[in-house]
């Protein structure tokens, strides 16, 4: 019987065969530890020489690491292993031999690891965590199922910017201008308009020049827009989405948990509601820290989130943001004109905002005001503006970064682990 990795349990006391790949090995004599991997998952494969040809047994001793195999033998419990358990070999075929595997069992600097990325994520850690990214996927997925949402593709080529930046990547578009798109809101903007309860999850770019621990240059969102809810039931809408993807990696994958020793009793702890204090409160908590540096308008920095979230063992919303420093289509709070409806959630343990949402301008005539604030073309723009002409509605929105939300609940340091190929500001390759 054919069969995979994480289906060994199902075939307990039978003799399977599993194509494998060598990932590690060591033999004492008689015996041969195999550390085998298929894609599903890792298992060691026990070969003890007595029960072997003498063929298959110095196959099994010399086979050098990442030759390819298929391994025949009998599934056993294995209370020391932490997949619970190993496969008794009785054959091995050789598929390929690996020769000069540049990734060995040794420690590597970063650099290297990143220019062999595509061999990097062979190994049991990034295995983990792109594990650990396709649940929260999947979570994602069936909550806004379950929420009701509908799954929207806006474009990523588009003619203007969502936020005003000019932190874009510029191409031609035959004889336009265009740019790969910073976000898809505008877009899910319009799709709400329409279908009510939308979410779009695909690749994002930003066009700046950072080197922190927590920005990519390409990363992914999950961008929400919710027509007829006020920026409170938005909230309210994010925190139960981040428990729920959090419960959905600790029922499976505990394994993965376990393999980069992320506690799971903390994240546990993530229960809704999170915490909520104003922007007001956040520069008051700072200053009483020491850092008096930072004035009342200017935002916050990864040093200034770090501070904040030591406060609390939960993700923190810091709310009411000043106008002058959030997007042109951010709803002022109706009894202060200076601030807006908006938060962004911080996760706890230092991996800063994860979360940005607001309500969204929904007045033609203030919309409009804004547009001339802050110099946008009607040219470029004409067609949002027709969302507030044409039956406006109250309605708010968010955007969850993917990658710090995996570092965070992987407890992964930097986020260019939590993606297959990231794309940094000195890396395009591989």
């Amino acid at each position: 019987m054919k069969t995979t990795i994480n289906q060994a349990a199902k075939y307990l006391n039978q003799e399977v065969t599993l194509g494998v790949w060598l990932a590690n090995k060591r033999s004492s004599g008689k015996i041969a530890f195999l550390q085998l991997r298929d894609g599903t998952g890792f298992i060691q494969g026990i070969v003890v020489k007595k029960n072997v040809s003498d063929e298959i047994f110095q196959l099994a001793k010399f086979v050098s690491q990442e030759s390819s195999l298929y391994v025949r033998g009998t599934i056993v419990e294995d209370t020391r292993s932490p997949f619970g358990y190993e496969i008794q070999v009785e054959n091995i075929e050789l598929i390929h031999k690996s020769l000069d595997y540049p990734i060995t069992p040794k420690e590597h600097g970063t650099e290297f690891l990143m220019d062999h990325r595509h061999l990097w994520l062979r190994s049991k850690k990034q295995h983990a965590i792109m594990k650990i990214r396709n649940q929260i996927i999947q979570a994602t997925y069936q909550f806004f199922k379950q929420e009701g949402f509908m799954k929207i593709d806006p474009p990523i080529l588009t003619g203007s910017a969502a936020e005003g930046t000019t932190e874009l990547f510029h191409t031609k578009y035959f004889e336009e201008e265009a740019y790969l798109s910073q976000s898809g809101q505008l877009y899910m903007e319009a799709a709400a308009m329409a279908l009510g309860r939308v979410f779009s999850f695909g690749p994002t770019f930003r066009a700046e020049k950072s080197k922190t621990r927590r920005h990519l240059i390409e990363f992914w969102m999950i961008e929400p827009e919710m027509a007829f809810v006020t920026h409170e039931e938005s909230l309210e809408i994010q925190e139960n989405y981040v428990q729920f993807i959090i419960e959905s990696v600790i029922e499976h994958c505990e394994l993965e948990l376990n393999t980069l020793n992320r506690d799971i009793q903390t994240l546990k702890k993530i229960k809704a509601p999170f915490p909520r204090i104003t922007y007001d409160k956040a520069v008051e908590m700072l200053k009483e820290k020491g850092l008096e540096d930072l004035q009342w308008g200017e935002d916050f920095g990864a040093p200034h989130e770090t501070a904040i979230a030591e406060n609390f063992d939960q993700p923190v919303f810091i709310t009411h943001y000043p106008k002058n420093i959030k997007a042109f289509y951010m709803k002022p709070d109706p009894e202060r004109d200076d601030v807006v409806l908006c938060a962004d959630l911080i996760a706890p343990e230092g991996y800063g905002e994860i979360i940005g949402g607001s309500a969204r301008i929904d007045d033609l005539a203030l919309l409009e005001q804004r547009y001339q604030e802050h110099q946008l073309s009607e040219e470029a723009y004409g067609w949002y503006l027709d969302l507030r002409k044409y039956g406006s509605v109250p309605h708010a929105g968010f955007g969850l970064g993917l990658e710090r939300t995996v570092a965070w609940i992987s407890g992964v340091e930097h986020v260019r682990e939590t993606i297959p190929f990231p794309r940094l500001l000195n890396r395009l390759y591989p």
